[in-house]
């Protein structure tokens, strides 16, 4: 599922650990946040990854029906699942998303310093600026966990 969510932003986080989200995404996120957003880490690189309600629903629902016995989808449930806070979200004028300090220290997302939403089609990604910009230049990341051999059931998750 597509929403539509292209683009990248720089923004900053404010003193209590909340970016505005950009009006641009007001009519997307109408339609698909259902009243809140779900913030989890990236599972490979130091990033967050945040989803609308109704896509978050339709992530979590295929990574629990899947059998914990394989340590690569165990894995990978604890990275998504059980880091995942999910956030009540009123889309309006001021569209407010407070990040968790312990999501934030994941990120390396400091109050006051600038940050980049990316819109990755139906959610976005929250980096760090100056890691977002050595992605774009295709460097290495310090705490990226760059995963091989995903299997099959792992693949088709659009997470």
């Amino acid at each position: 599922m597509t929403l539509g969510i292209y683009g990248s932003s720089a923004l900053t986080l404010d003193t209590k650990g909340r970016i505005v989200i950009p009006a641009r995404y007001r009519e997307l996120l109408r339609k698909s946040c259902e009243g809140e957003m779900a913030i989890t880490r990236d599972p490979q690189y130091p990033a967050l990854i945040i989803y609308p309600g109704k896509v978050w629903r339709q992530i979590s629902q295929k990574f629990e029906a899947l059998g914990g016995l394989n340590h690569k989808v165990r894995s990978m449930q604890r990275k998504i699942l059980g880091n995942a806070s999910v956030i009540e979200f009123a889309v309006g004028e001021r569209m407010t998303l407070l990040i968790p300090q312990i999501l934030r220290d994941f990120a390396n997302l400091a109050p006051k310093e600038h940050v980049a939403l990316v819109g990755m089609g139906s959610k976005f990604e929250l980096w760090n600026l100056d890691n977002w910009e050595k992605i774009q230049l295709g460097l290495q990341l310090p705490g990226e966990e760059l995963i091989d051999d995903l299997p099959a059931a792992l693949e088709e998750i659009p997470f």
